[in-house]
């Protein structure tokens, strides 16, 4: 029989962050970021959810709109890495993909294709990732014109750097690049509008907003989290408590014995370490619960467990579930406990937990 280590995927909630995402747009249709393996929650569990309400889905590669096919459904897919070779632009046609072209590579492989898909301009406002400079989108544009492609194309789309705080002015600046760069051609579509620009007031999100990490209820905005935002948390990671025993006062607990007990202590081993993707860094007081009632961590994360302090819970028993995150304690949480962003907690979840949608 399996462990009872387990993901549980809400997908009520996700729809209703999705809602959140259509009332924050300020009028642009919203299409749902779903790549990743939709955030961890799986990727056709995600747009099979979504699918009677997200005109368009994005992803990062073909690969992932590939897999949105196998789970039946049909709404344009917008790659947002474009493609990867030349040969991936005929599956583009066929399967109404909707790749964004970012460089000159990209454009050659158009150029030798003759049979444009449907697709997006990545405008460089100043992220410097991906994407051409506006004082090169004339030429740009002139050779789509030559090529015949012009036609196919929907528009641009631009990306922010630093949407996620309140404090920086650069999403006003790369905003305001956007707009001077796309003037030119005011009847083609525009997308800049990641999760965290649908938090700033006033910020125009044009066309296309769209969400990614406020779908899975995570928080997009520094300093806040996503029920602090109004959004709902849609995974619960839980795993059994598979011992417990009184740690006494002066003895230490696990790898490098880094937490040692002031007072007798009672303990519990819970099913689950950073082989299945909980954060080793998370340590020492890093919340967790049991039956809504809070707990914490102790001590170092093994591969396969960890150590919680049970005091508070005097009736914890083997076998009882522990959430690591959910709806009592938030993943932002957890992933500020950690050092990091529940961005890298959701997708960093491995296939060793089982996802089990509610």
């Amino acid at each position: 029989m399996p462990r009872s280590t387990v993901a549980r995927i809400n997908l009520d909630a996700l729809r209703t962050n999705y809602r959140a995402a259509c009332e924050r747009s300020g009028g642009a249709k919203v299409m749902a970021v779903v790549k990743a393996d939709g955030y961890g929650h799986g990727i056709a569990r995600v747009a099979s959810a979504l699918a009677d309400m997200a005109p368009k889905f994005a992803v990062a590669c073909i690969e992932e709109a590939w897999a949105i096919r196998a789970a039946g459904h049909a709404q344009p897919v917008v790659l947002l890495q474009g493609v990867h070779a030349a040969g991936d632009l005929a599956d583009c046609v066929h399967s109404n993909f909707e790749p964004v072209v970012h460089g000159e590579q990209q454009l050659a492989w158009m150029e030798q294709s003759g049979d444009a898909p449907t697709f997006w301009l990545k405008v460089n406002t100043g992220m410097n990732r991906l994407g051409f400079r506006g004082d090169a989108l004339p030429a740009v544009m002139t050779k789509l014109e030559k090529m015949g492609a012009a036609p196919k194309l929907q528009g641009f789309v631009g990306h922010f750097a630093c949407a996620d705080d309140a404090s920086s002015t650069m999403t006003l600046a790369q905003t305001a690049n956007f707009e001077t760069a796309t003037a030119p051609w005011p009847t083609l579509m525009k997308s800049v509008g990641n999760s965290a620009a649908h938090f700033i007031p006033g910020q125009p999100l044009f066309d296309w907003s769209r969400p990614g990490i406020m779908l899975y209820g995570g928080s997009p905005i520094v300093g806040k989290t996503g029920p602090q935002l109004g959004l709902e948390p849609v995974m619960s990671l839980e795993a059994p408590l598979i011992t417990t025993r009184v740690v006494k006062a002066g003895e230490s607990v696990g790898y490098g014995a880094g937490w040692v007990a002031e007072r007798d202590t009672r303990m519990g081993m819970v099913a689950i370490g950073y082989g299945d993707g909980y954060p080793r860094h998370a340590g020492t007081d890093t919340p967790a619960a049991i039956a809504g009632r809070r707990i914490r961590l102790i001590g170092r994360v093994s591969m396969d467990m960890l150590a919680v302090d049970l005091s508070n819970v005097s009736e914890a028993r083997e076998g009882d579930l522990v959430e690591l995150w959910g709806r009592t304690v938030g993943i932002d949480e957890v992933a500020s406990c950690a050092g990091t962003i529940s961005y890298e907690l959701l997708t960093g979840l491995t296939s060793r937990v089982p996802r089990v949608s509610q």
